[in-house]
């Protein structure tokens, strides 16, 4: 039996092993990495303490969202607001959201940067950032999102909010890299931890983290990818253990159809956009999650559904859009894909070279803010080795 089982650890986990020795990530990517973090050097921090709504129910250090898709009445402006799925309001407040993004693109470039050179000037400057958003009291934000994603007249946060944090994902990635510089104390890697573990209790405990964590779409699968990568960090096994065991029990057989497809995904207004954004959070979830022992990658159920077959389904549409069977996305249909990062992951993981091989033909970054806002993994060196 222990024979047996050393096979078949041998077997899974050789083609990852080989296909990361044929493809080098960190040299493809340096100048790309490069340029944007010498670009980032030159950037002073921004915290949410920036800006504050007048429509927030909380203070100057909590974060505020409102929901994307609602609008003012036109029959009635002073009502509550009502819902156009898929358009996008421009009068919404979204500051908040913007500094995180802009955290979320700077911070793990300077990481990165500094994990390919060891050039101390890019770990100082990522710790600068890091010490305004989460330490320094004067500046820091609140460790919850009990504002976020309001909506005027109806709500002053809700659970559906907690998705703003998936930029915080890559944060997380960078500070468990920039560990081994010397751009952050014992002392303030310590405090950025235990901004995490707050923030983990707040995601697993209140109200909207619960309620979130029982969404049937996209955001059920951001808040395990959320509190996989930020348990990760902390060093919570209790917490990833949780997540490994969701995603096989909830995530894969109520997400994932027999074909492959996203069905939660596809009934939106923009089923393209949803199904790679989707496709992005279980793929990272594998990413973080996968051991020799317990490989996210290849689990799958007796029909197929599984991780294989959600790349099986969405890579002919990646590599060929013309081929999408529904109808456009009602916004910004033009701008994807991008170089999803499920292309990567998936190829080392699954020794799939075709996978590896469209993802280095792919538009790496965007000046939209639409695709910055649903492109959330930026540095693959930071995770893959």
């Amino acid at each position: 039996m222990v024979l047996i089982l050393l096979v078949v650890l041998f077997v899974t986990s050789a083609p990852v092993a080989a296909q990361q020795s044929r493809f080098d990530v960190a040299k493809f990517d340096r100048s790309r990495i490069l340029k944007a973090a010498n670009q980032y050097l030159r950037e002073t921090p921004i915290t949410i303490t920036a800006a504050k709504s007048s429509r927030s129910a909380g203070g100057l250090h909590d974060f505020f969202s409102e929901g994307d898709y609602w609008w003012p009445d036109p029959q009635n402006p002073a009502d509550p607001y009502i819902q156009r799925d898929g358009m996008t309001n421009p009068a919404n407040f979204t500051d908040h959201r913007r500094y995180l993004m802009r955290l979320s693109l700077e911070v793990p470039a300077l990481a990165a940067a500094w994990k390919l050179t060891k050039d101390s000037r890019y770990a100082k400057h990522a710790a600068l950032h890091l010490r305004a958003w989460f330490l320094d009291p004067a500046t820091l934000m609140n460790p919850n999102l009990q504002y976020a994603q309001a909506i005027h007249g109806r709500f002053t946060g809700r659970g559906i909010g907690i998705i703003d944090t998936i930029h915080l994902v890559e944060v997380a990635r960078a500070i468990e890299v920039l560990g081994n510089s010397k751009g952050l104390t014992q002392a303030e890697d310590m405090g950025l931890k235990q901004w995490f573990n707050v923030y983990l209790n707040w995601l697993t405990t209140s109200k909207n983290g619960i309620e979130e964590r029982e969404a049937k779409n996209n955001h059920g699968t951001c808040w395990v990818m959320q509190v996989a990568e930020f348990a990760r960090l902390t060093g919570n096994q209790e917490l990833l253990a949780y997540c490994r065991n969701r995603f096989k029990t909830v995530l894969v057989p109520n997400q994932i159809a027999p074909d492959g497809s996203f069905p939660q995904e596809l009934r939106r207004t923009k089923p393209y956009s949803y199904s790679l954004f989707n496709l992005e959070a279980l793929a990272t979830v594998c990413q973080i999650l996968s051991t020799p022992v317990d490989n996210l990658w290849t689990f799958q159920f007796a029909d197929g559904r599984g991780m294989r077959k959600a790349m099986d389904f969405m890579f002919p549409h990646i590599m060929n859009k013309k081929g999408w069977p529904l109808k456009p996305d009602v916004m910004y249909d033009e701008e994807w894909p991008m170089r999803q990062s499920s292309l990567l992951f998936a190829g080392l993981a699954l020794g799939n070279s075709d996978y590896v091989k469209l993802w280095t033909k792919l538009k790496s970054d965007s000046q939209v803010e639409e695709v910055i806002r649903n492109f959330f993994i930026r540095q693959p060196v930071l995770w893959v080795t």
